[in-house]
């Protein structure tokens, strides 16, 4: 499949996930075999009035391409202006968050909120295109509320019309967050509605989970998120798998190295301050292990490198 000119063998990407989808964590998915990732929510407004965070966050590393930059907002010249000052950190595509339902984005108008009216939808898709000379994506959800279920249809052909080169869907309403299973039927409607690549996401963990959203929905790609925190690797499973060959779960020694690898990129990148957020990524991997409640209220107390080390050496004992 391809979004613009960018050509994806599988049609295999990892989801961005705010406080989860960093750098040390998409590094080691595309190891794995993601063949697309994006960077954390970056807020346009944020962007444009110069936000001493947004240069983190967008950042695009040399390990990491084919690379995308998320933006939110809901003002058209705003994510204009924005996607154009992304461009110096070299992104393959920009992607337009539509879906995003934390209540604050969502309350300002941002985030699914935007699902309500795809007249702006396709006014934002536009000007953001005419703003780079990178393709544009977009990802939203089935809907914003369980009043409009088929708003993903009017949203999506209002992104074609704006111009976007493809569009990532998440089976799941604003108001479900992330419970529940998510609606396969609604990508397929996506799918059959528009004629551009349409990548469908919800409920991906293996293989078999990748076969089955492409067969039940005909969509271009699938996009893994939650079921590829705390196992990286689901990517490897699937890409080798999809070329026949032949696939064995790393062991519990091969885990523990992809954790400390990426606590080493944490501490490089972000010192000390990265600790905090690396907590919740030891405790995925080591969800399912015997003796897992003492294990979360031990790993609540890492501060430093030593300890984070120190855990994870008795999470794989």
């Amino acid at each position: 499949m391809k979004i613009g000119n960018i050509e994806f063998r599988h049609g295999l990407f990892l989801a961005p996930m705010a406080g989860i989808t960093d750098h040390p964590f998409r590094s080691l998915c595309i190891a794995c075999g993601a063949e697309g990732v994006t960077s954390e929510l970056i807020s346009a407004k944020g962007a444009v009035y110069g936000d001493k965070k947004t240069d983190a966050l967008a950042r695009v590393y040399d390990d990491e391409h084919i690379a995308a930059i998320q933006i939110f907002g809901s003002d058209p010249e705003i994510m204009a202006g924005a996607a154009r000052l992304m461009m110096r950190f070299s992104p393959d595509y920009i992607d337009i968050n539509m879906g995003c339902p934390v209540p604050k984005l969502v309350k300002n108008g941002e985030g699914s909120a935007l699902m309500r009216n795809p007249e702006l939808c396709e006014r934002i898709v536009s000007a953001v295109v005419s703003a780079v000379d990178v393709p544009v994506t977009a990802k939203f959800r089935k809907a914003c509320d369980d009043d409009h279920p088929d708003s993903a249809i009017d949203v999506a052909l209002a992104c074609e019309r704006g111009g976007a080169s493809a569009v990532f869907v998440h089976g799941r309403t604003r108001s479900q967050m992330y419970s529940g299973v998510a609606d396969r039927e609604i990508i397929k409607r996506v799918k059959q509605a528009v004629s551009i690549p349409v990548i469908g996401n919800g409920d991906v963990a293996c293989y078999d989970d990748f076969l089955s959203m492409k067969r039940d929905t005909g969509c271009d790609g699938v996009m893994i998120g939650r079921g590829a925190y705390g196992s990286p690797w689901v990517f490897d499973e699937i890409a080798k798998r999809l070329d026949g060959l032949e696939y064995t779960e790393p062991s519990k020694e091969a885990k523990k190295e992809f954790l400390v690898r990426q606590l080493e990129l944490v501490v490089e990148e972000k010192g000390l301050n990265g600790i905090k957020e690396f907590r919740h990524h030891i405790l995925q991997y080591c969800k399912g292990f015997s003796g897992s409640a003492r294990m979360r209220r031990d790993i609540s107390l890492i501060t430093s490198k030593k300890a984070a080390l120190e855990a994870i050496e008795r999470v794989f004992d």
